[in-house]
Parts: structure tokens; sequence; C-alpha cells
């Protein structure tokens, strides 16, 4: 399966919003240090050990010491050896972690194959010691954008603040009904609007207005809770972190940023599926952001990378053994005529069409997991605040004038034209391929800057954040809803 500006202001919480979510990736593509230092140069004579002395053997203490500037203040690193090899083996280790990440994403998830950086330590650390600049190389390391900083300062800053459980919102065991008053409704208000679930102008004042109260309805229908407006424990929790909350958030989506290439292709698809949002890239600049509804939970889409080849008119859809032994089972004929959909060599094939769950256009991508994105019948589903609703695939807000983007941007407008005319399955081969990346992140940046914490909707940081050594939280989880039978 999408980031940009702040700096050492407190972190303000919140589910996020759509009017967040255009920059859900940005944080993943900003322009980013490059320098050799980052990609070391086979300058250094590798055939010699690397010999460590006590200037930079004070500077690979002093850069360890400094870990909580990424977040991995609760991992140890030892260094309290004091030959070379003891030396090494701790600066090989602290150099992975922010170079590649301290935790491995294909052992903590069944699928993840999204490119990843490859430098070369061993050199790099060779090479920084013959220059007596360790401490600078490791530093290098990290992720450089000005969003990666932003980040650690946050993080930084909640760690000052202590490791307490104290929620940003009090819960003071009374709730809150429709019509109060209280003053802790602003506050309640402004977690609401961050999840997109309040308007802006909406917000104000200290009652519980009609409007927030049909916001909290809508959220409460969406995470499984009785949708009755009354703010009680439950409701309150799901917009509600604590500080140390907030630090792990944070902390985990550094790590994920720490596990992706820092010089992304800049052509290029993100899809945040987190926030259910995708960015298209062009030549390194952001040219368009949009919906995309992706795996509900129990049928994730998976983290990976893989490329459009082509767009495909007026597609079929071969329905999946799971969906066909699971949802189909039973319909009956009727059923299978109503949807235009009929047996084929032991498959049940669903012809194109405006009822076709695969709507009018599909990109076809080339991954191993049958997934992909494309057009939907279903389109009240983009005006959804939770978006994670599908089988699995990805289906993008306003399809057709996507692939009309990129037909243009490719120069095969002519033959998308011609190929949509057919009203049948027709394919249009891509003259380049476009990668793509489904990628997960729970902390995006707002119109100032500021981080905000969204909900983890698949329940993905714990098994980081673990990792880590940060523990885990309570986490709410959005009700699947059942509503149709598309990938």
């Amino acid at each position: 399966m999408s980031l940009q500006n702040n700096e050492e202001k407190r972190v303000r919480v919140g589910l996020i919003g759509s009017s967040l979510l255009a920059m859900s990736l940005a944080l993943s593509a900003c322009n980013v240090n490059t320098a050799p230092s980052n990609q070391t140069e086979a300058t250094a004579d590798s055939s010699k050990p690397a010999a460590w002395s006590k200037s930079t053997a004070d500077q690979l203490r002093e850069a360890i010491s400094k870990r909580a500037a990424h977040g991995l203040d609760k991992m140890t690193f030892d260094v309290s050896g004091e030959d070379d090899a003891a030396l090494t083996k701790a600066a090989l280790a602290y150099a992975g972690a922010l170079a590649r990440g301290a935790t491995d994403p294909t052992k903590l998830y069944d699928v993840y194959n999204v490119p990843r950086p490859k430098p070369d330590l061993k050199q790099g650390l060779a090479q920084a010691l013959q220059q007596e600049k360790v401490g600078e190389w490791l530093e290098s390391l990290a992720p450089q954008d000005a969003n990666y900083r932003k980040l650690s300062a946050a993080y930084v800053a909640l760690r000052k603040q202590g490791e307490g459980a104290t929620p940003a919102i009090p819960d003071k065991g009374e709730p809150l009904n429709p019509g109060s008053t209280d003053a802790r409704i602003p506050m309640i208000a402004s977690q609401l609007v961050a999840s997109d679930y309040l308007d802006r102008a909406a917000a104000g004042g200290n009652r519980y207005t009609p409007a927030m109260a049909a916001a909290v309805k809508q959220m409460q229908a969406d995470y499984g809770i009785k949708p009755d407006g009354v703010i009680g424990s439950d409701a309150l929790a799901i917009l509600n972190l604590s500080d140390a909350d907030r630090a792990r958030a944070i902390a985990v989506n550094m790590e994920r940023l720490r596990w992706i290439e820092r010089a992304p292709p800049g052509t290029r698809i993100d899809v945040n599926l987190a926030a259910a949002r995708l960015s298209y890239w062009r030549d390194g600049k952001l040219v368009n952001s949009r919906k995309v509804v992706v795996g509900e939970p129990d049928k994730e889409t998976p983290q990976l990378g893989s490329p459009i080849f082509r767009l495909v008119a007026n597609p079929t859809w071969t329905i999946p053994r799971s969906i066909q032994e699971k949802e189909l089972a039973g319909k009956g004929s009727d059923y299978l005529r109503r949807n235009n959909m009929a047996w084929k060599d032991g498959w049940i094939v669903q012809q194109p069409g405006p009822k076709n769950s695969l709507g009018l256009v599909k990109f076809d991508m080339q991954n191993d997991h049958a997934i992909y994105l494309h057009d939907t019948p279903a389109k009240p589903l983009f005006q959804e605040v939770q978006r994670q609703r599908s089988h699995g695939c990805v289906r993008v807000e306003d399809a057709l004038g996507f692939a009309e983007m990129l037909a243009k941007d490719e120069g095969v407008t002519d033959e998308w034209h011609k190929a949509r005319a057919t009203g049948k399955e027709t394919f249009v081969k891509l003259p380049h391929e476009i990668p793509v990346r489904m990628l997960y992140q729970t902390v995006l940046f707002d119109e100032a800057g500021e981080p905000v914490i969204r909900n983890d909707p698949y329940g993905w940081n714990d098994r980081v954040a673990q990792a880590l050594g940060l523990g885990t939280t309570t986490n709410y989880r959005i009700k699947p809803n059942g509503a149709d039978v598309g990938p």
C-alpha cells in the first residue's frame, strides 16, 4: 500500500481525516540526502581489518547513547567491549538498524516485498574508520528527510515527558450525552476533525452539538459499538492515546521508514493501507492523491512492491475459490444471472459491464498474490471514513479518471479509448511499467506540518513495537461490513 512537515511541538493525536491523507505518503518520498556518506563509495581498502581508535570508539558510544532520536532507546547495542571485534559487531548492528531497520519486516509479516535499502555496511564502516568519521557515517544512514527529523523530535519530546499512561482526554467515568457541556468537548471535537468524522467548521465551544453526535455515531458504527452518540469509555478510548501510546506509534513509523528505499523511483504509485489513500508521483512530483478502499481486517492488503504493466478495459472477473465457496455458495442460478455471472471451466466468471465487481478498468499488476488496483460499482464506500472494506485488492476512487491520467502520461490515450469502446475485455500495455508500493503508515502530517496519529486498522503496529522493546497497546479495530463480494 503514502507525509510532510513539523518540529518539537506536542504531538496532536487523532485518527486523521481525508484532508490530511493527501500527504499520507509524502514522508517516504521527500528529497533525501544521497551523498556518498549514505551510499558508501568503494574507496577504503577492504582487505585490511577495521582498526578502532579511542576517537572512533567514543564516536560509536556517543551515537548509540543518542539512539532515542531514532526511537531505538529500548533496544540494546552492546558497546562495553574494548576489542576491535566487539566494537565492530556493535557498530554494524547499530548501522543496520539505522540503514535498513532494527527489525526484519519479512519475518514480522507473511508478505513483505517492498524494495529495501541495500547499503554495504562493512565497506562503509571501513571507510568511516579510516576517515575517523564513524559518528557522521552512522548519522547518514537513517532517512535524511525533514519529516523523519520531525518524527524524531516528537518522539524525543514525548519521552522527556515520561512514559506515563495519562490520556490526553481524561475519562471521568460519566458518559457524555448529546447536548451536554464539558471542558473536554473541544479536545474530543479536535480528534473527530482529525479523524475526518467531523467538519472543522462544526467544532468549537464546550457544548456537545448535534453535528458532533452524528460524527460520534458514525465512528461507533465503524467500530462495532452501539451507535447512540453517547461518549462512554469505549468511544473515548478510540479517540484517546496516552503519551506512551503516541511515542510508540511514532517509533514504529520511523522504523517503517527505515525499511524502505531512500530514493524511490520518481514515477510511482504509493498506497498507504492504513490511511486508505493513493499518491501518484510523476518525475519526483506528487501529481495526484485520491481515496482507495483496501482489504478489511482479516483480509488485509499485503505490503508489497509490484508494478502496473497494463490497463484492462471492460475487465472480466474470475471469482477466487475462497469467495466462491464462502460467499457465493448456495446463491443459485438466479443470483448468478442477475449479476452477469456464469460457470466457465469450473470457475464462476463475471462478464464485463456496470455490475462487474472490477468496474470498468483494472490496473494489472505483476505479483504472486493476485493483488491489483481496480474500479468498483460500490461507489458509496469511498465516502466511508474507515475504508478497509475490500477482500484485499485496492479499489480506486474515480478509477476511470485515474486510468485516463495514466494513459495520457504514458502516451497510450488513443489505444485506451479504442479499448474502452469495444465493450469487451481489452488489454492496453503500458510502454513503461509503473512501480506500486503498498505501505502502512499510521502517522501522517496535517496542513500545519504536525504529526498526527491515526488508528492502526490492521493492528500491525504491535508486532513492530514489541520487536523494538516498546510493548503493545489496546487497539480498536473496525467492524467488517460484508457489503459486497468484490475483490
